[in-house]
C-alpha cells in the first residue's frame, strides 16, 4: 500500500510540475497576478508529493520489502540499518528520485523565502525550475521507475554494493546532489532574467545565495568523496581524475567563477553576459555529470548504470535546456550591457581574471574527461587520459589563481593602485618565500612541489589575514580589533575560504612530493620501518561482521622505540554480493598519517602489507572544510537575507478571465 502511494505521489508531482511550468509563465507574460501567484503553492505541493514518494521508497528499504525490484537489487536483511537507508540513493533509480526531490526543495525555497523578488521574476524562476522537474520526473517515470514490482518476491535481496557501505560515502551523494541540483536554481534565475529582460544589481544579489549554497554543498560532497576514496579503496590516493570525479569537479570550478562574477554584477553592474553564461554552463556541467554517470559512455567505478536508452534521454534533456537557454542568451544580448566601467587595475579586472582561470581550468578537465569518447567515436582509437595529463594541463591555472587571489581580494573597485596593495602584502610574500625556502633546504629530495605548496599555503592564509586587518582602518590596536569583530560575515567568509584553498594546496603538494611507500611480505612478529616509524605485525585473525567475513590484522605502531598506537586494517568479503573490499588502518596526526593495508596471504608464508607515510594528508580535507565553512559564514551575512532595494510594489495588471 505504501509503495503504491509513493508511486501515485510521484505521478501527481509530475502533473503539478507541468502545471507550475506553464500557468505562472503565462501569468507573468500577461501580467495576471492570480496566475503568477499559483507558482508558490504549486512549488510547495510539488515538494510535498516528491517527499512522500521518496519517503515511501525509504520505507521499503528500511522494512526490506522485497516485492520491490529496487530493494531486491540493492538491499539485504542482514545489512546494517544505516546502509539500508543509504541504499535508497545508492543506485540509479533512487538517486534520481533524490535528484528531483532536491529540485523541488530548491524551488520551494524560492517560494518560501523569495518575498522580496518581483512577482513576475519569481513566477518565471519557479516556472523554469518546474520545467527542470518535469524533464527529470518524465525521465524517472519512463526509464527509471523506482517502484517496479517483482512478480515473485524472493526471500532476500542481492545487497548493496559493498563499496557503498561506508559512512563517508553514505552522506557523499546527498551533499553532492544538493550542489549539483542547487545549480539548477542559478540556471532558473538566469533564464527567468533573460525572459524578463532584466539583469541588474538586484538580480546579482538575489542569485548569489543560491550559487553560494550550491558551491558549499559541492565542496562538502567532493571532500567526502575524496576522503572516502583515500581510506576505503586501499590505494592510498585522494583523487584519481576519474570521469565521475571530474563530473563533480567541473561544476565546482564554474560555480566558483559564477559566485565571483555575480559579485561584480551586484556591486558594479558589469560582467552581466559573463555571469548569465556561467549560470547556464554551470547547470549544463551538472547534467553532463548525470549523463556520464548513467549512460555508460565512459568507464568509471562510480557509474550507476550502463543503459544507452537512459543516456539518450539524458542527452536529450541536456540538449533541450542548453540549446534553449543559449538561444535565449543570444536573443537577449541587448539587456546585458554593462553599466559600470573599470580600469585594468581594479577588483573587477582581477575578478574577471579569476573567472577566466577557473573557466579555462574547467574546460581543460572537460577535454581530458571527454577526449577518450571523442577519440573512439571519431578515430576508432582507444585512449586513456590519466593523471599525467591533468597534472600538467590543470596545475598551471591553479598556480596562477593562487598567486592573484590575495592581490585581487584587496583591490579597490573601479580603479586601484597596484603598488599600494603590493606594499601591504610584501611582508606576507616574504614570509611565504621564507617558508618555501626552508622546506626546500630541509627536504631529503629536491622536488620543488612540496616547497611550492607550503609557499601557497602561507601566501593565501597570510593574504587573507592582511585583507581582514586592512579593513579595520587606522587607529589603536584595541579599536581595530573591535572593528574587526564588526566586519560583515561575508568578508570573514571570503577570507576563511581563501585560506582553506591554501591549506588544501599545501596538503596536496606535500602528499605528492614527500609521501613514502613500502610494500613487502610480513610474517606475524616481524616489523618494518617507514619514515622513522616502526610497524610490527602482531596477529591476523578471521572475524564475522554483520554481512561480511573479514581478515583482520593487528599492527603496533611505534616512534623512537615507543609504542604509540595499535592499527587494525581489514580485508572484507561480502558473501551475498561476492565482492571484496579493503579497510585501511589510519593513524592520523596534524602533520602526517600512517596508512596500513593488509593484503592476501602469500605462498611462502606471511601477508602482503602496504604501508604509507603521508605528510599533511588531513590538510587536504581540512582545507575543504574551511572553504565550506567560509561559504556558510558568508551565507549568514544579513545582506544575503535582505534583497537589494525596497520591497517591490504589487503588480497591477489585467485580471485573468
Amino acid at each position: 500500500m505504501i509503495t503504491e502511494l509513493g508511486h501515485f505521489a510521484l505521478i501527481l508531482a509530475f502533473l503539478v510540475a507541468c502545471f507550475q511550468a506553464t500557468i505562472p509563465l503565462v501569468g507573468a507574460y500577461k501580467r495576471w497576478p492570480g496566475w503568477m501567484a499559483v507558482a508558490e503553492p504549486a512549488a510547495t505541493i510539488q515538494l510535498l508529493l516528491t517527499a512522500i514518494a521518496f519517503g515511501a521508497l525509504m520505507w521499503a528499504f528500511v522494512t526490506s520489502d522485497f516485492s520491490l525490484r529496487l530493494v531486491v537489487l540493492n538491499s539485504h536483511t542482514a545489512k546494517p540499518m544505516l546502509y539500508k537507508i543509504t541504499g535508497v540513493w545508492g543506485n540509479h533509480e533512487g538517486s534520481m528520485l533524490l535528484w528531483v526531490l532536491i529540485v523541488a526543495l530548491f524551488g520551494a525555497s524560492v517560494a518560501w523565502f523569495g518575498s522580496n523578488l518581483p512577482p513576475s521574476l519569481k513566477a518565471r524562476v519557479l516556472s523554469v525550475q518546474a520545467m527542470i522537474g518535469v524533464a527529470f520526473f518524465a525521465f524517472i517515470l519512463l526509464t527509471s521507475n523506482p517502484f517496479l514490482r517483482m512478480a515473485v518476491p524472493p526471500f532476500d535481496g542481492n545487497d548493496l554494493n559493498p563499496l557503498l557501505q561506508d559512512p563517508g560515502l553514505a552522506f557523499h551523494p546527498p551533499f553532492l546532489y544538493l550542489g549539483y541540483v542547487g545549480l539548477s536554481m542559478t540556471f532558473s534565475f538566469a533564464v527567468a532574467a533573460l525572459i524578463e529582460g532584466r539583469v541588474d544589481a538586484a538580480w546579482g544579489r538575489w542569485v548569489r545565495p543560491y550559487t553560494l549554497a550550491a558551491w558549499v554543498f559541492l565542496t562538502i560532497g567532493i571532500g567526502l568523496g575524496s576522503w572516502w576514496a583515500y581510506y576505503e579503496l586501499g590505494w592510498g590516493g585522494f583523487w584519481f581524475w576519474d570521469p565521475v570525479e571530474n563530473a563533480s569537479f567541473m561544476p565546482w570550478l564554474i560555480a566558483a567563477a559564477l559566485l565571483h562574477s555575480a559579485i561584480v554584477v551586484e556591486k558594479r553592474e558589469s560582467l552581466k553576459s559573463w555571469t548569465i553564461l556561467l549560470a547556464i554552463i554551470a547547470f549544463g556541467f551538472s547534467m553532463v555529470g548525470a549523463f556520464i554517470t548513467r549512460s555508460g559512455v565512459l568507464t568509471s567505478v562510480h557509474a550507476f548504470a550502463t543503459d544507452p536508452e537512459r543516456g539518450v534521454f539524458l542527452l536529450a534533456i541536456l540538449a533541450v535546456f542548453m540549446a534553449g537557454a543559449l538561444t535565449l542568451f543570444a536573443a537577449r544580448a541587448n539587456v546585458m550591457q554593462a553599466k559600470g566601467v573599470f580600469s585594468l587595475v581594479s577588483r573587477e579586472a582581477m575578478l574577471l581574471l579569476n573567472n577566466i582561470l577557473l573557466a579555462v581550468a574547467a574546460f581543460v578537465v572537460f577535454v581530458g574527461t571527454i577526449w577518450p569518447l571523442v577519440a573512439e567515436m571519431a578515430f576508432d582509437r582507444k585512449l586513456s587520459v590519466g593523471e599525467p595529463f591533468f597534472n600538467m594541463a590543470f596545475t598551471p591555472f591553479m598556480v596562477l589563481l593562487g598567486l592573484v587571489l590575495p592581490v585581487g581580494a584587496m583591490m579597490s573597485w573601479k580603479r586601484a593602485t597596484l603598488g599600494r596593495v603590493l606594499r601591504q602584502l610584501r611582508g606576507v610574500f616574504a614570509l611565504a618565500v621564507a617558508i618555501g625556502a626552508l622546506a626546500w633546504t630541509m627536504q631529503s629530495g629536491k622536488s620543488a612541489l612540496g616547497p611550492i605548496g607550503l609557499f601557497f599555503a602561507a601566501w593565501l592564509i597570510g593574504g587573507s589575514a592582511v585583507d581582514i586587518w586592512s579593513r579595520t582602518g587606522r587607529g589603536a590596536l584595541g579599536e581595530r580589533l573591535r572593528r574587526m569583530t564588526r566586519l560583515p560575515r561575508a568578508d570573514w567568509g571570503k577570507a576563511v575560504a581563501h585560506a582553506g584553498l591554501g591549506v588544501t594546496m599545501a596538503g596536496i603538494a606535500a602528499m605528492m612530493a614527500w609521501q613514502v611507500e613500502d610494500i613487502r611480505v610480513l610474517k606475524v612478529g616481524e616489523d618494518l620501518e617507514i619514515a622513522g616509524f616502526g610497524l610490527r605485525l602482531d596477529k591476523v585473525e578471521r572475524l564475522n561482521g554483520p554481512n561480511y567475513i573479514a581478515t583482520k590484522a593487528t599492527f603496533t605502531l611505534s616512534e623512537d622505540g615507543r609504542e604509540i598506537a595499535s592499527m587494525y586494517p581489514e580485508k572484507r568479503n561480502y558473501p551475498v554480493a561476492q565482492m571484496p573490499t579493503t579497510e585501511a588502518a589510519l593513524n592520523n596526526g596534524f602533520l602526517r598519517d600512517i596508512y596500513v593495508v593488509i593484503g592476501d596471504p602469500q605462498q611462502g608464508g606471511g601477508w602482503a602489507v602496504r604501508s604509507y607515510y603521508k605528510p599533511l594528508a588531513n590538510w587536504i580535507w581540512g582545507g575543504a572544510l574551511l572553504m565550506a565553512f567560509g561559504g556558510m559564514l558568508s551565507l549568514t551575512d544579513r545582506r544575503y537575507r535582505v534583497a537589494a532595494g525596497a520591497r517591490p510594489a504589487p503588480v497591477t495588471g489585467v485580471p485573468a478571465e
